[in-house]
């Protein structure tokens, strides 16, 4: 079923990362053993570029990579793909998210994150996803200077409950995407992980029945539309299973290595 496969896409946090951010060293053998087939790799993450170098550094230069929610797509450490949130939709972004008791804003950008606050217990988690950031008094001051790919926003209980209501009327000029229990990404409409998927399928010159997707939560979905073999991890969401074909493990139970041992033995 899976002899044909080309290309090989994995979402990292609840899909290849197990819940302690790692990375199963099962899956580094496997990818050597894709590498010998001529099977392409890509990390699809909500990530930052810099965060997904730090999981997968050893094999960085052999792989594809979106990040961003796919605002960024690169390969080698070069950018192929930028797309930018307008200043304008990011300020009233801003604006509107500062108004939520207990939300913790993110501004992702081409040089770096950028947080304005100082809450230790949310820097403290926020490292695990941002390796190169800077915290200022003043998202403004930077806001004019950068790329914005994304703003991310964070709740400590619910994004799907206590943000995304709040921002519906940001619909008509942005992308709101739930990307986990607790992160809600506001972006272009350009940006999201099926188009960066389409771009890298036009380049490697990869159909849609070459390609596998394995992915959890809803930032993932448009990822589902651009393959004939998607793969919902056992703890996905459950708009993600209704979208896969196939179910795995759960991303603390090689999920993502079991798939790629029956694309192997294929």
């Amino acid at each position: 079923m899976f002899s044909n496969t080309k290309l090989i896409v994995s979402d990292m946090d609840g899909t290849l990362l197990n819940d302690q951010g790692e990375v199963n060293p099962l899956f580094f053998q496997l990818f050597q053993k894709l590498k010998n087939r001529n099977i392409t790799f890509c990390a699809a993450s909500g990530r930052q570029y810099d965060s997904i170098v730090g999981k997968l550094n050893s094999i960085i230069d052999a792989i594809y990579i979106i990040a961003e929610n796919g605002a960024n797509v690169r390969f080698q450490n070069e950018d192929l793909l930028q797309i930018g949130l307008s200043h304008k939709v990011a300020r009233t972004t801003i604006e509107k998210l500062r108004r939520l008791e207990n939300t913790y804003i993110v501004l992702c950008t081409n040089q770096g994150a950028y947080i304005e606050t100082t809450n230790q217990k949310f820097v403290h988690l926020f490292k695990e996803y941002y390796n190169n950031y800077h915290i200022v008094n003043n998202l403004f001051e930077v806001i004019d200077e950068v790329v914005v790919y994304k703003i991310a926003s964070y709740h400590f209980q619910s994004s799907e409950k206590f943000i995304y209501p709040f921002l519906q009327d940001l619909k008509e000029e942005a992308l709101l995407k739930i990307s986990g229990q607790h992160w809600l990404d506001i972006s272009s409409y350009e940006s999201n992980k099926g188009k960066a998927l389409q771009l890298l399928q036009e380049k490697l010159n990869i159909k849609k029945e070459e390609t596998v997707v394995i992915g959890d939560y809803l930032n993932d979905l448009e990822l589902f539309e651009n393959t004939k073999f998607g793969f919902a991890v056992e703890n996905a969401h459950p708009k993600i299973k209704e979208a896969a074909n196939f179910v795995t493990a759960d991303n603390n139970n090689q999920g993502v290595e079991k798939v790629l041992q029956k694309i192997l033995a294929s």
